[in-house]
This record gives structure tokens, sequence and C-alpha cells, in this order.
């Protein structure tokens, strides 16, 4: 049974590959058909696509179609420790949907930057001895976080891989590199003025990156190239942060489902 719909109404999904947007005219398989545009006089017209399978355009661009059904790239992690008792769910292809309850304000503010500004589903809910201080649930959020992203990745198949960013705000400017290599590092260069961030000790912002790139097997850098208040500092790198992971995250078009390495693999080994 066909299926007709307008070029307009497709899905943001099906129209395109994680951020690369086809053009308006989509190139289809001959034995699917085309209808031509009438003439400019009937501007409200819009070309039709007609397609028999919601894997039409995957065959033709070799990136996969996330649909409904599918659900995106997910990655689920539960980790209890006498410490701490976390929970994280995150979807590489979501809607911004954030859900985040770590106990710890300041952190919980940080990770809906995360879904908002790199477009993904992230819902964190941990406990933990934060009556000593916030150290432990700091650190088993940003380790189950990256375990998480190291899932939904898989075999990191056709993405861009590296994802580079940086962002303003107010006197702030934070630049943000990574590489999602398999090869955990970071490079940390924050010069953060106040030892808190209202009840949030400004230490575990590094310790939180160092956490995540340890589970998810990322390279990331993260410099400091102005600021002097510590709420900018830190906001603006979690924001340099999401729209680099989203760069790196999204499907390279050309690429056709290759892994984005000269040695065929992306190893945690």
């Amino acid at each position: 049974m066909e299926l007709s719909v307008s070029h307009r109404f497709l899905s943001s999904q099906t129209r395109q590959c994680r951020g690369i947007q086809y053009p308006h005219h989509v190139f289809l398989p001959a034995n699917l058909h085309w209808r031509k545009e009438l003439p400019i006089f009937k501007p409200l017209y819009m070309p039709t696509v007609r397609f028999k399978t919601p894997r039409a355009l995957d065959e033709i661009s070799g990136c996969p179609t996330i649909t409904a059904a599918q659900g995106g790239r997910n990655g689920e992690v539960k980790r209890i420790t006498k410490e701490t008792n976390v929970h994280v769910k995150i979807n590489l292809d979501g809607n911004a949907a954030a859900q985040n309850d770590t106990g710890i304000p300041f952190l919980d503010h940080m990770l809906d930057q995360l879904a908002s500004h790199g477009l993904f589903d992230v819902h964190v809910k941990a406990t933990g001895d934060i009556h000593i201080d916030d150290h432990h649930t700091n650190e088993d959020v940003a380790l189950a976080i990256g375990t998480a992203l190291s899932q939904a990745l898989g075999d990191r198949k056709g993405i861009n891989r590296f994802g580079d960013f940086s962002a303003p705000l107010d006197e702030a400017l934070v630049h943000v590199s990574l590489d999602l290599s398999g090869r955990p590092h970071l490079g940390y260069d924050l010069h953060i003025p106040t030892e808190r961030v209202g009840t949030y000790d400004t230490q575990l912002v590094e310790h939180f990156f160092q956490s995540l790139v340890n589970t998810s097997g990322m390279t990331l850098h993260i410099r400091q190239l102005a600021g002097s208040n510590s709420h900018h500092i830190v906001e603006a790198t979690f924001k340099a942060f999401s729209r680099a992971l989203r760069q790196a995250t999204e499907y390279d078009l050309r690429r056709r489902g290759s892994v984005p390495s000269s040695k065929g693999v992306l190893s945690r080994t």
C-alpha cells in the first residue's frame, strides 16, 4: 500500500539525518513516483513524495531514519552503591525532554542544559549521601551518564565523531572540543573565581567531566576564553559541551553508515 504525503509535512526525522537537511528535491528510486511542481501562480502547492516503506529515504542516503517505533538511540543505566542510587536514561534522538532530580539543584540545572542544547532526552534520578557532601552523587551521576551515552552510541557507525563549539554567556566565553574516539581524556582549563555556585562546590565541575569521559570513551577539551562570574562560566561550559556533543553524535550523510575512523573501528580498548 502506497503512502502519499506532502514534502512540507514529512517529519523532521524523515527529512533529516540528525541535522543534515535533505534538499527540496528528494531523489527517489526510479520505481517511486514524483509529481512535478505546478506553475508558480499556485504558491501553496508543495511537491508530493510517494514511498512504499519508511526506509525509502534510508536507501538513498545510507543513513538510518529514526522512527517513533524505534525511539532513537537510547542508553539506560542503574548504578547502585553504598553511597548512591542513580538511574539515568538518555535518548540521543530526543526532543530536549528533561527530568532531572539529583538532590543537587545546580547540577539539575546543568543537566537541563545538556537536554535543551543537545536536543537529547535526559532523565536522571539520583539519591546519595549529600548530607556529607555532593561529591559521590556528582561523580556517580556523571559515570552513569557516560555509560548511557556509550550504550546509545553503540558501534558509533555513521556519526560525525568530532564536535566543536564556543558558547558565550554574558561576559563568559567557553570553548569545547571533543572526539568520540573511544579513548578517555580530559583537558580542563576553567578558572572559576568562587568556591561555590549556590551550594555546589565548583571543584566538582572538573570531577563531573572527568568521570563522564572515563565511562563514555571521549576525548574532551574545555577552555575558558573569558569570564568572571562563576555561574556564567560553568553554565557556558555545559552549553558548549551540549552543542559539541550534539554535533559529534549526529549522522554524517556522506559517510553512509561507516565507522568514522581509518582503523575501521572506534574501540574502548
